[in-house]
């Protein structure tokens, strides 16, 4: 068998990943512009508010304890002084605590609004993606990366508005006392600005390195401790291999961390530094200036008080955390754009399958349920997963949908060339070699997949034209390995009808054969099937999934046969399901004991995923082609020692 195809790795720039994320981000923000605009005001009135207070500390000094005109302290004045100092904070905190309800509500509110986007774009995309991408690299960005920006949609734009608006108010009061103290404080300024650009670029880097290294870490959680994995791992005798990859990408996950967290300590620790000791350098600048070692200009020393040196250092000291805040929250800001580019990526995803602006709707009192394919050729896609390797799928769940067998012809064709009609109530079945495009072709029929040439149609009408939702309800599908969700029985068959009546459900139960084993179990119908359905036998399972399908109710009806497995009563009853669920509505089989299709309407044999034959039991028995080679085989029939080698060798497995 040839390797599938491989898995085209796309770049940010190549899914729209070049797009500037900023804007996008503010996109998210957009339906709260009631909300922020109140959180504008109530930062620029709390800024405000705090510039006040270095004009009251020099009034303080300058007016009422050491007043310039050599009077004694004015005490009323003082009091005032201190009265309004003393409000003032009360009031920033009172604002402080409504700015945080408003901000915490509306990054939250965008936080869900992202998520719940994502998730829904995922929804829309086809299997071929799935089954190209791990769900533990999926969840990871669901769950990991949308909490990665939660500071930065909750906290980040208010803390850089509020800290710009107090930095700015800050500067201007500075400059009012003295600029040129103003100039001596903000001298290193543009090497910080250097110095934290180059910070911040290194830190986005790790900071998608780091979430990769997360993805997979949950991915292999995911793999690992799930039903299937566990159980795989416990066959195979590879448990302490999979406790050793999983200690590996922890080990790898904890040096990425600590060196993110570590890039840019000493930047900031300089910074720090540099703050802290300004004011002692503000004391010496102000004793040069006022024995005149320093030339300050026409004014000389003259209007530079003591009330002026505490007001200022009293300025540097509010200037130094807003600062401080915006180099945090600007490094904070370019970690967090690596985290909104992979979210993105998934978002610019375009999915394959898409409804046409004009698509019709399938009436279901008026659906026949006649198949057709028409010339269908057909070549897998390459599928797309990103970022690279930890993305894709390392093995596949057992217990989830199989991916159709990706083998195809010498010339690249999974179908070349496949014309074949189902009419109105019949049952097809379909036979073929492990690799024939037997699944290939019931996939083409809900569009799980586009046909790359030709058509596929019902009741005339091609699947492509057809709105999703209804051809979605017209067809129902019982895998071979069917899916149970962790909840209970009557959720899992009211699934296909989520407002069924427990009449209903029943009655679809019956049919499939299942009732009288749910009511063995003392919870009956509310019993918990366990995670994807364990708790259950095989053929419980089977049935209930026929179950669910019944009440459905769909048009046309695609089985994988799954009762080869089975002990002889369990297959008698699934079988029996089966041929119920079969009455008047069109049914396509992939059959793997061709025991059960005797009685099918039309028998369809492909082969290398070319349709080489195609008749009744007995017609094609008598044909001596393809179908009398998988029957003589499965029954054990001899052959003749000419006979191909391939031949001899046939199976009829998926």
């Amino acid at each position: 068998m040839r390797p599938g195809p491989a898995v085209t790795h796309l770049s940010p720039e190549e899914i729209g990943g070049n797009q500037d994320v900023l804007p996008r981000v503010a996109r998210l923000l957009r339906p709260y512009r009631g909300k922020i605009a109140l959180v504008l005001v109530a930062v620029l009135v709390s800024a405000a508010l705090q510039s006040v207070v270095p004009f009251l500390v020099r009034a303080v000094f300058d007016d009422a304890l050491f007043p310039l005109d050599g009077g004694a302290p004015r005490l009323g004045l003082l009091g005032w002084l201190v009265a309004g100092m003393c409000v003032i904070p009360v009031l920033t905190a009172l604002i402080g605590i409504g700015q945080n309800w408003l901000t915490s509500t509306v990054g939250h509110a965008a936080m869900a609004d992202l998520r719940g986007d994502l998730f829904a774009h995922l929804q829309r995309m086809e299997l071929a993606f799935f089954t190209a991408t791990k769900t533990g690299a999926i969840q990871s960005r669901l769950a990991n990366d949308v909490a990665g920006v939660r500071t930065v949609l909750t906290d980040t734009a208010t803390t850089i508005v509020q800290n710009t608006v107090t930095v700015t108010a800050a500067l201007v009061a500075m400059v009012v006392l003295s600029w040129q103290l103003t100039l001596l404080t903000l001298v290193l300024m543009p090497l910080f600005v250097v110095l934290q650009l180059r910070v911040g670029r290194r830190r986005q880097r790790l900071a998608r390195r780091t979430q990769e290294s997360l993805s997979e870490m949950t991915a292999i959680t995911e793999e690992a401790l799930s039903v299937s994995g566990i159980l795989l791992a416990k066959v195979f005798n590879r448990s302490a291999s999979e406790v050793e990859r999983y200690r590996e990408a922890n080990r790898r996950q904890t040096r990425l961390q600590v060196e993110q967290a570590m890039t840019g300590r000493t930047f900031f620790a300089v910074v720090q530094t540099f703050f802290a000791i300004t004011p002692a350098l503000i004391y010496l600048a102000g004793g040069w200036i006022l024995t005149g070692s320093l030339p300050v200009g026409a004014s000389g020393g003259a209007d530079l008080t003591a009330g002026t040196l505490v007001a200022f250092t009293t300025l540097q000291g509010r200037l130094q955390m807003p600062l401080m805040q915006l180099m945090r929250v600007t490094l904070d800001v370019q970690t967090s754009l690596a985290l909104f580019r992979r979210i993105f990526e998934y978002l610019d995803l375009v999915p394959a399958i898409t409804e046409r602006p004009d698509a019709v709707h399938l009436d279901p009192e008026r659906l026949r349920g006649r198949v057709e394919l028409r010339d269908v050729r057909f070549r897998y896609p390459e599928p797309r997963a990103l970022t690279g390797g930890a993305e894709r799928s390392r093995f596949t769940d057992g217990a989830q949908m199989p991916a159709p067998d990706p083998e195809s012809t010498g010339d690249g064709w999974a179908l070349d060339g496949v014309s074949l009609v189902v009419e109105p109530g019949q049952l097809a079945a379909i036979v073929g070699p492990s690799g024939s495009g037997k699944t290939t072709a019931t996939y083409l029929v809900p569009r799980f997949y586009d046909v790359t040439e030709g058509a596929v149609l019902i009741d005339g009408h091609d699947v492509r034209d057809l709105t999703l939702s209804s051809l979605a309800d017209a067809v129902g599908m019982v895998t071979q390995e069917p899916y149970l969700f962790h909840g209970t029985i009557r959720d899992n068959i009211a699934y296909a009808k989520p407002d069924a009546s427990a009449a209903e459900i029943e009655k679809a139960a019956r049919e499939a054969n299942i009732h009288e084993r749910i009511m063995g179990f003392p919870l009956g119908y509310d019993t918990i099937t366990g995670e994807r359905g364990y708790r259950l036998s095989g053929g419980e399972k089977q049935r209930l999934a026929i179950a669910r399908v019944l009440l459905k109710d769909p048009a046309i009806l695609i089985l994988d046969e799954a009762t080869s497995a089975l002990d002889t009563e369990t297959e008698r009853l699934v079988q029996e399901a089966l041929d119920r669920a079969t009455r008047s509505r069109t049914t396509i089989a992939i059959a793997h004991r061709l025991s059960t299709i005797r009685a099918a309407d039309v028998i369809f044999g492909l082969e290398d995923g070319r349709l080489v034959e195609q008749g009744t039991h007995e017609v094609l028995l008598a044909a001596g082609g393809l179908y009398r080679r998988l029957y003589d085989e499965q029954f054990s029939r001899p052959r003749s020692p000419d006979a191909p080698r391939d031949a001899r060798r046939a199976d009829v497995a998926l």
